[in-house]
């Protein structure tokens, strides 16, 4: 292919992706408010938690405020969105699979998608993760400030907090996937990775430390150790591929 005919493929490709984003994003906008009410849920579970002194009067316990005539509707284009961009990110890599394929060897084709599988797995599997601890650091944030300092929560904040940490935890979990394609292309090796272990403990601590916005040292904790445990298991999945 010339280099106009593969501008022209990138082209068509990014308007597959662009569509499959625009369509998915309009079932976001229809489903909004159970979206809003599962990803509103994690705040209301950490107001459960508080001190009958610390929590904010009875009205506000039920959900999110907003200070601005927009932002309800900022908040609820900003959850059609990205769950939009969410629901359409299998389509996304597929025709990101699609244009690299004509470069790629028959090997590295046949190792393409059980890599591509991994990442969604791992990824999903840290977003899983991060819902079951957020409730947790928010109610530590939120019972901070004891019975002089009451919670009001706008939803334009909460709901730039909670999808900065998802993705915190998501893109996160991706690092054993890295490391196993370091070693599959020998720029590592097991027997390195075994020698840095004390590194990758104080690294994935400062990692966690700076990635989780909550600050409180139960999330960071968290984070920490599921990632020292993927680091672990990217040791031993080397170690299987005799790398």
């Amino acid at each position: 292919m010339t280099v106009v005919e593969h501008l022209d493929e990138l082209r068509r490709r990014l308007v597959i992706s662009a569509v499959a984003v625009l369509l998915a994003s309009v079932v976001g906008l229809v489903f909004n408010q159970q979206i809003l009410d599962f990803l509103v849920e994690p705040y209301r579970e950490a107001l459960r938690a508080l001190p009958a002194g610390a929590a904010p009067p009875g009205a506000f316990q039920q959900g999110l405020v907003f200070s601005g005539p927009a932002e309800a509707f900022m908040a609820v284009l900003k959850i059609g969105f990205v769950s939009g961009f969410l629901l359409a990110l299998p389509v996304i890599l597929y025709q990101t699979w699609r244009f690299i394929t004509p470069g790629l060897t028959s090997r590295e084709r046949r190792l393409g998608i059980p890599f591509v599988l991994a990442s969604m797995i791992l990824f999903a599997g840290g977003v899983v993760f991060g819902f079951l601890v957020i409730p947790r650091g928010l109610s530590f944030l939120l019972g901070f400030g004891g019975q002089n300092l009451v919670p009001l929560i706008t939803a334009d904040r909460y709901l730039s907090f909670l999808i900065f940490l998802i993705l915190a935890f998501g893109l996160s979990f991706e690092l054993p996937l890295v490391l196993i394609f370091l070693a599959g292309a020998r720029v590592i090796s097991s027997a390195q990775l075994r020698t840095w272990r004390r590194y990758a403990a104080l690294g994935t601590a400062i990692f966690a430390a700076v990635a989780t916005p909550t600050q409180d040292p139960y999330t960071m904790s968290i984070m920490w150790v599921a990632l020292y445990l993927l680091y672990e298991g990217a040791i031993l999945i080397a170690r299987l591929m005799k790398r």
